[in-house]
């Protein structure tokens, strides 16, 4: 009796969740730009012969307009799209970008970049959505740090290109190079699909969803904080090395190390991720943030900073891939406002943290900035853990009790949705 090839074949895995490539391009380049900025601060000070105090705005103002635009972009993609509007944020970013190259004064460049990070500001929050729209809960935070490993190999290339082309070249092919990038993507991008989303009703619906979400204050709160130490402290990485005697593109190669330790740490994150739970996930990343910063705030040296850097990244990959996973979970039916509410207050602390770092950089009290930042660390990873793990046991105990053992795969899926 011949057996039936269907009994005997071997069930397949099902297959791996991939963000399409021209929408990664477009992240990376997002991120690329965002991260250019740091290490030119101590050049564009130098060649506009002003304060260091007064060019850290361009660091404050990016940020700031990216964070306080998001709920904008957040509703628009609800409304109309991600894509959509991330092509449409490409094409104000390019011009915005050019004429940042071209900028006379630091008042124009300041002004520039910061209606090119309200750009720019609409390009990831609206890719994590994606995510959300067409990769299931269980599945979501392999995917997510899939993308954040192209958002840190932006961030990492961003400080080794901008150091090196600010110390070598002109501190405006910074600005101009991203520009292009944006451009590029606004055509790459024509071909992919819109994902299906949710119906969302009206404006009014999106937001009465959203602020009835108690899980999102807590996501909101935890993200303001989590911008002002790990974003706002990042900002003086590449300062503090030109401290130390690094020339700009040294500096820059040097705050690389934080691209570098996200992309490699992601790889980490998809591997434990089946078998760490989210809360210790950010655990983890917690550990590695404070860790490096009381090595930098204990030890002001060019190894201290470079490892520093390091942990930074490692921890990115591991703490804020758990919020950022969290983020997308909360209020499903209104996805993209959720998330892009959460984004902005992860960089209005950004904006926060640079501005209360500015004063204690402009009288080179490195040290100290580092060392409130390992301090801040703490509660703020504590605050993550905690929450997140109510979380996922409040989702736990709105399931159906399971009739069998498969219970342990569903609550493995909610741990990591």
């Amino acid at each position: 009796m011949k057996t039936s090839s269907r009994s005997t074949a071997t069930p397949r895995r099902p297959p791996e969740i991939r963000v399409p490539f021209p929408l990664t391009a477009a992240a990376f380049t997002a991120n690329f730009d965002r991260f250019a900025v740091g290490p030119v601060l101590v050049t564009v000070a130098a060649t506009l012969r002003v304060p260091l105090a007064s060019v850290v705005a361009l660091a404050g103002g990016y940020a700031l307009a990216y964070g306080l635009s998001q709920p904008l972009w957040g509703v628009l993609s609800d409304r109309v799209g991600r894509l959509r509007v991330i092509r449409a944020a490409l094409s104000l970013a390019t011009v915005a970008g050019i004429a940042s190259a071209l900028a006379p004064n630091l008042t124009a460049l300041v002004v520039l970049r910061v209606v090119t990070g309200f750009a720019f500001g609409a390009v990831v929050p609206s890719s994590l959505s994606f995510v959300g729209d067409t990769v299931a809960a269980a599945r979501r935070q392999g995917a997510l740090a899939d993308l954040m490993a192209a958002l840190g190999l932006g961030s990492g290339l961003a400080a080794l290109f901008a150091g090196t082309v600010a110390d070598w070249l002109s501190w405006r092919l910074v600005f101009a190079v991203p520009a292009l990038a944006a451009a590029t993507a606004v055509l790459a991008l024509r071909g992919t699909p819109e994902p299906s989303r949710a119906a969302t009703g009206g404006v009014a619906s999106q937001l009465t969803a959203v602020a009835r979400s108690r899980f999102l204050y807590v996501v909101v709160a935890l993200g303001v904080v989590e911008g002002a130490v790990l974003l706002g402290g990042l900002t003086f990485v590449a300062p503090a090395l030109e401290h130390r005697g690094l020339s700009g593109a040294a500096a820059g190669a040097v705050t690389a190390l934080y691209g570098a330790g996200t992309l490699a740490f992601t790889r980490a994150v998809k591997a434990l991720m089946r078998r760490v739970p989210a809360h210790g996930l950010a655990t983890i990343g917690g550990g590695f943030v404070a860790a490096g910063y009381a090595t930098a705030a204990a030890v002001p040296r060019v190894w201290a900073y470079a490892l520093m850097a390091t942990l930074l990244g490692a921890g990115w990959a591991f703490l804020h891939s758990t919020l950022q996973a969290w983020a997308t979970s909360v209020v499903p039916e209104a996805r993209g406002t959720a998330v892009s509410f959460y984004v902005a207050a992860l960089f209005v602390g950004s904006a926060l943290g640079a501005a209360l770092g500015g004063a204690a950089a402009e009288h080179s009290g490195f040290g100290a900035l580092f060392g409130v930042a390992a301090v801040m660390t703490v509660p703020l990873t504590v605050a993550v853990a905690i929450g997140r793990h109510r979380f996922t046991a409040r989702k736990e105990d709105a399931l159906p009790a399971p009739p069998h053992s498969g219970g342990q795969s569903q609550q493995r899926t909610y741990q990591q949705g």
